[in-house]
């Protein structure tokens, strides 16, 4: 039986919707929801309490497509990841800290974005990320190194930052060649999970461990994962396979896969019942799982397969039994709801309206 979603609540884009601007993002952390949305001048950064005061807006010393962002978890910080430097701005505005890197475009160096705004090798330019830690006194940082200090040749690196004056405790080689990457947290603010996205070559899954010395990076067998989510415990992880056929849980100490769920399981989409699906060769029809899914709980996750979908109709949400990764409902809505589910690990999961000016939260 199809499972019905409760609508929660609408809660309204800070941004109208514009070409320049991303589509705004929840994200749950220390207990508090976080309304994010980059613009191209500004990162605004709205937390969802009742008691909360206005939005926080961060300037952006960069267009959105020259990088990507990250926020604290209480919304007081907020760290660009660009191609030349990462730059962590307060709340006034106020830049904090600085860490220059080797440029993704492979130039000699700039200073200032002006210097390469027309240069089409850094508009097409690879690029790193960045995520902070569960009680945000670290900033975990995918870059192109060496730094700016040190000589050498470019190779992907991970860098543990002290968030308060961006001194970088420690870092590793990824030994990838990334084409963009995300975060993932966990709870224990010593962990990290990264996906690294490598282009038409694959994803790269890194499992990272600071223990306030070393870091520690583990690659879980060089598997072609996408990294999706941890479970709210931290014991638990999800990823599907770069070919987006499997989902997979795994144990976080170790990499392990406890359980898989094969697309093969998914039904065909209700629409190639109408007498047309011989028009599509087998593979065609074979709905797979998006790169985008999470935990509701530490039992059960919420997944889509609407990129799969789209040719036949509207992109259906499914909920996982999480420990067993079997089937559990076909999610269905009170109105028709567009892309993908976003989960949050306290029980709900957001989509994003077609117009990205309005945000559903649902629960079931």
């Amino acid at each position: 039986m199809p499972q019905l979603a409760h609508l929660v609540t609408t809660i309204a884009a800070p941004l109208a919707f514009s070409r320049a601007d991303d589509a705004p993002h929840l994200e749950c952390q220390l207990g508090e929801r976080l309304l994010v949305q980059r613009g191209d001048t500004e990162l605004i950064v709205q937390n969802l309490d009742p008691s909360a005061t206005a939005p926080v807006r961060f300037p952006a010393p960069w267009p959105r497509r020259y990088g990507h962002c990250a926020v604290s978890p209480a919304g007081d910080l907020a760290v660009f990841a660009g191609l030349h430097a990462l730059r962590a701005v307060d709340r006034a505005g106020t830049v904090r800290w600085e860490v220059r890197h080797r440029c993704w475009a492979g130039c000699a160096g700039y200073e200032d974005f002006t210097e390469y705004a027309d240069e089409r090798d850094h508009r097409y330019a690879g690029s790193g990320s960045a995520g902070f830690s569960a009680d945000g006194t670290l900033v975990w940082a995918h870059v192109r190194g060496p730094l700016a200090h040190d000589r050498g040749r470019g190779a992907d690196e991970w860098l543990v930052i002290a968030a308060e004056d961006g001194t970088v405790l420690a870092r590793a080689a990824t030994h990838t060649a990334a084409a963009g990457s995300s975060h993932v947290p966990h709870p224990d603010s010593g962990q990290m999970g990264l996906t690294i996205g490598e282009g038409q070559d694959g994803s790269a899954l890194r499992w990272g461990r600071w223990d306030g010395r070393t870091l520690a990076i583990d690659s879980f067998g060089d598997e072609d994962r996408v990294m999706l989510a941890v479970s709210p415990t931290g014991d638990r992880l999800l990823t599907v396979t770069h070919d987006q056929d499997t989902l997979a849980l795994h144990r976080v100490t170790d990499g392990t896969v406890e359980a898989e769920l094969s697309a093969a399981a998914l039904p065909r989409h209700p629409a190639l019942d109408t007498g047309h699906s011989e028009t599509f060769e087998d593979d065609e029809v074979q709905a797979f799982f998006d790169y985008e899914g999470g935990f509701l709980d530490d039992d059960n996750a919420v997944v889509g397969t609407a990129e799969s979908d789209e040719e036949f109709g509207t992109g259906r949400h499914w909920l996982v039994d999480a420990a067993r990764m079997r089937l559990t409902d076909r999610l269905v809505y009170p109105f028709e709801v567009s892309g993908l589910p976003r989960a949050l690990g306290d029980g709900t999961w957001y989509t994003v309206s077609a117009t990205e000016t309005a945000l559903h939260l649902w629960t079931v």
